[in-house]
């Protein structure tokens, strides 16, 4: 639990302001909420106090309070003291009353529990009432018998106090609170979720209760009160049932509700497994292709489509409003916060059980059907104008595009991405694994100058830096300019390095360049960071219910992870291997496209700046790329003729020779910037005075038997210098 306490930030969703505050209590009630999923608790009511603490009770079984049989302690006291611990890390397949939780990411009550100064837990189980009590992560009071109950009269009460010294903001966001019980109740028909609240002024406390039969279709009505509704909404629970012979297990599948606007905000909210996705994924992506293969079918088959129009996913899509409750047996996260799943195949679920029920509702409501294609047909020419209007601006241009750029067919950029690519052999591999209607490749060759403290009219210098400049179609430009973004060419602008130290390094060299020279590409939400896999395991077929699989780790936390759900699955050592990727030009075209290109599938972090941190972040790039900087952390210069600083090695000194810093007459006869260097970085250059006089030093003379290379890869500036 140290760990916890240490860094909160990296175990509650929505890190140490108001929104993980929250999450403390938000992992309490998501307890009696699986105790619901089960099947096994039909109430789940939260009280909020006066003195800022919370209780959450549900009449589900009651936590276990027996002994645990290896770690000799009580089940409870592990629950709320132990990182992966619980009922739900032992489920093997969809029959488990676990199987469809959303937990198993490590953290949980756990957490709440570490950074609160109080937490008591009663349990009642077995007709007997047991109550433990907990301090920071610790217990302080055993667990103890406190007194009897009715045998049917089960459950578990927690009532928990934060501790707000580890969050911005220690106070519970009401609303926020409001429409998490209600999605709960909603997700979950049948089971009754109330919260009671006392109200300034009043002396009884006012409780709400969200009952909802009809679910999310109850639910959706509620979101879109505001709206205007062009058609019906339409909703469908489908689940893999025994029938059903498939690469799914029994009880996966989705329930969703949706509609489509005349006017209004579409509301959007996805689940798996209870849990909210604010950033979507891949059970979102499944639901897009079946509504567009639905609704495209049936434009087919009535002859709707006018000539010269070709309608896209987005067309369909864009005024879409649902809500989406996918079961996924074994749910993976984009990070710790499980804000986006990106299960691969829970595309191929959502939109198997969602494709067909949704073609069936079209085509025996064909008015409908009709209503809705000509929403979409309206949406692909409207985009199909905007395009021309695009390309119009785009033909009075006079730059010439790189030759190295492979660009895509589309020129609507509210779809287009161009990725730039760490080295040609990657670029070739990215090459094939784009997709040439949308995605553009742009392959870099070696490091991209640190532009930190270049000025902008010495940018075009720099030939990767030219071509970025023109391949994006926008100029360079300061953070309080008003640029011309007519030009751009790109949405999306994606850096994709290897992931290593020298991957890590090319990011930090262009997000440099961006945040100095594009600062309106960032503040626009243009740039992005892809996340190319370190690690792949290959594990072997076992048996005939279970084919040979492929699971990718973004670094060795995922690889662990990954290891440790196939220990607990029962797979050998011998039946699975570990590959390490050493670079992006070693995985093959199908395996980038799967990982780190496909929209559905990949990892592509939007780079932002948090509102107010904007001299945090300038000290950071400062501290980092700032020559002044690194300057001030070298260390003296050595005059014994062998070494200049540690950074520098020197050799084949004729005799009389010397190794000392250039003076500044020197480099005001020489082009220093040719080079490539600030001025800071080129007094810092060793020279060496030989016996006539003469300077040598690779910014002065490279061409007079001064020669540099360099004596690390992953460090800019470090040179050899010989005689």
């Amino acid at each position: 639990m140290d760990a916890v306490r240490k860094r909160p930030g990296m175990y509650v969703q929505g890190g140490t302001g108001v929104d993980g505050y929250h999450q403390l209590l938000t992992e309490i009630i998501d307890n009696g909420i699986d105790e619901g999923l089960a099947g096994f608790a039909t109430e789940v009511r939260v009280t909020m106090h006066a003195d800022g603490s919370a209780t959450v009770i549900d009449n589900g079984r009651g936590i276990p309070v027996g002994l645990h049989p290896v770690e000799g302690v009580p089940v409870v006291e592990l629950v709320f003291t132990r990182l992966h611990a619980g009922g739900k890390f032992n489920k093997k397949d969809g029959g488990s009353a676990y199987a469809f939780s959303g937990g198993l990411h490590g953290v949980g009550v756990s957490v709440t529990n570490a950074l609160s100064t109080r937490l008591e837990v009663t349990v009642k189980r077995e007709g007997k009432v047991h109550r433990i009590v907990f301090s920071g992560g610790d217990v302080i009071e055993p667990l103890t018998e406190v007194g009897k109950c009715a045998v049917k009269d089960s459950g578990t009460e927690v009532r928990v106090w934060p501790d707000g010294k580890y969050f911005e903001s220690p106070n519970y966001s009401i609303p926020e609170l409001e429409r998490l019980l209600r999605a709960k109740a909603v997700l979950l028909p049948g089971v009754r979720v109330s919260l009671t609240r006392p109200v300034k002024g009043e002396d009884e406390a006012h409780t709400q209760t969200w009952h909802y039969p009809d679910g999310l279709k109850s639910y959706l009505t509620d979101l879109i009160a505001d709206a205007q509704e062009a058609v019906p909404i339409f909703s469908c629970e489908n689940y893999i049932s025994d029938g059903h012979n498939g690469d799914f297990s029994i009880g996966e599948g989705a329930a969703f509700a949706l509609t489509w606007l005349e006017e209004g905000s579409c509301a959007n909210e996805s689940y798996v497994n209870l849990i909210p996705t604010p950033l979507g994924g891949t059970h979102e992506a499944g639901l897009k292709q079946a509504v567009f293969n639905a609704v495209n079918n049936f434009i087919n088959l009535h002859n709707l489509l006018p000539r010269g129009v070709k309608v896209q996913s987005d067309d369909v899509f864009s005024k879409t409003a649902f809500v989406l409750s996918a079961r996924v047996l074994d749910p993976q996260f984009q990070g710790q916060t499980k804000d986006k799943l990106t299960n691969r195949d829970a595309l191929k679920l959502v939109a198997a059980v969602s494709g067909d029920p949704l073609e069936l509702w079209l085509n025996q409501n064909v008015d409908f059907g009709k209503k809705i294609a000509e929403l979409a047909i309206r949406q692909a020419q409207a985009r199909m104008r905007s395009v021309k209007k695009i390309e119009k601006k785009k033909g009075s241009g006079v730059a010439v595009l790189p030759s190295k750029l492979t660009d895509c067919e589309s020129e609507d950029i509210r779809e287009n991405e161009l990725f730039l690519v760490e080295g040609d052999s990657a670029g070739g591999s990215a090459k094939l694994a784009r997709d040439k209607a949308t995605q553009a490749i742009l392959p870099l060759r070696g490091k991209v100058l640190n532009s930190f403290e270049v000025h902008p009219d010495q940018l075009f210098g720099n030939a990767e830096i030219h071509d970025i400049s023109v391949a994006i179609g926008v100029d360079p430009h300061g953070i309080n300019d008003n640029p011309d973004l007519s030009g751009l060419r790109y949405g999306k602008i994606a850096i994709l390095s290897d992931a290593d130290v020298d991957g890590s390094h090319i990011q930090v060299l262009l997000l440099t360049l961006f945040y100095r020279h594009f600062p309106k590409l960032v503040a626009d939400g243009h740039i992005y960071v892809a996340q190319p896999p370190l690690f792949r395991v290959d594990v072997n077929a076992q048996g005939k219910s279970k084919p040979a699989r492929k699971f990718y780790a973004l670094d060795q936390n995922e690889l662990d992870s990954i290891l440790e759900r196939l220990q607990k699955e029962g797979v050998k050592e011998t039946a699975y291997s570990i590959s390490r990727f050493k670079g992006l030009g070693e995985m093959n075209p199908d395996q980038l496209k799967d990982t780190t290109m496909h929209p559905d599938t990949r990892r592509l972090l939007q780079v932002q700046i948090p509102e107010g941190a904007d001299d945090e972040t300038h000290d950071i790039f400062v501290k980092l790329m700032g020559k002044g900087e690194a300057a001030a952390r070298r260390a003296p210069p050595s005059q014994d003729g062998r070494a200049w600083d540690r950074r520098w090695r020197v050799t084949g000194l004729p005799p009389g020779a010397a190794v000392c810093a250039l003076p500044p007459d020197m480099l005001a006869r020489f082009d220093w910037r040719a080079s490539g260097l600030s001025l800071d970085e080129a007094a810092s250059t060793p020279g060496v005075r030989l016996p006539s006089g003469r300077w040598l030093a690779p910014v002065l003379s490279p061409g007079e038997g001064c020669t540099a290379a360099p004596l690390r890869a992953d460090r800019a500036f470090v040179s050899l210098l010989s005689h």
